[in-house]
């Protein structure tokens, strides 16, 4: 066996740092930056850790950052992201073939977070 992997930080890209904390702080993260730094900053929520790099130059129509996020229930952070009113698109949970129901946003930056959830059994639905 080699080295265990105990935990995973996506890095998303921004050309504005303290927007992009505040942007994830009205998502719920609490947020930090580095060392009262403007080039590096920290997102957590739960579990969860974003780490947020500022860059000079950025196409936000081309940014690759993604993450996926397993949550308990997609729709329900779908509603809290609503009730934000953050900048950036929202896309609301689907259900999907494989038996999650997943929703996605993408940031300002055109960094992608998707959602997902198990999906309710069509009689818990009502």
């Amino acid at each position: 066996m080699g080295t265990v992997l105990r935990r995973i930080a996506p890095v998303f890209v921004t050309t504005d740092l303290a927007r992009a904390l505040r942007h994830y702080q009205r998502l719920g993260f609490q947020v930090e930056a580095y060392e009262d730094a403007d080039y590096y900053g920290y997102a957590g929520r739960d579990e969860i850790e974003l780490h947020i790099a500022k860059v000079e130059d950025l196409d936000c129509r081309t940014t690759t950052s993604c993450a996926y996020l397993w949550v308990d229930d997609a729709d329900a952070l779908h509603a809290e992201w609503v009730a934000a009113g953050v900048d950036g698109r929202l896309h609301p949970p689907r259900p999907t073939e494989y038996g999650l129901t997943e929703g996605a946003h993408c940031d300002p930056d055109g960094n992608l977070i998707r959602f997902g959830s198990p999906a309710l059994p069509p009689r818990a639905r009502r």
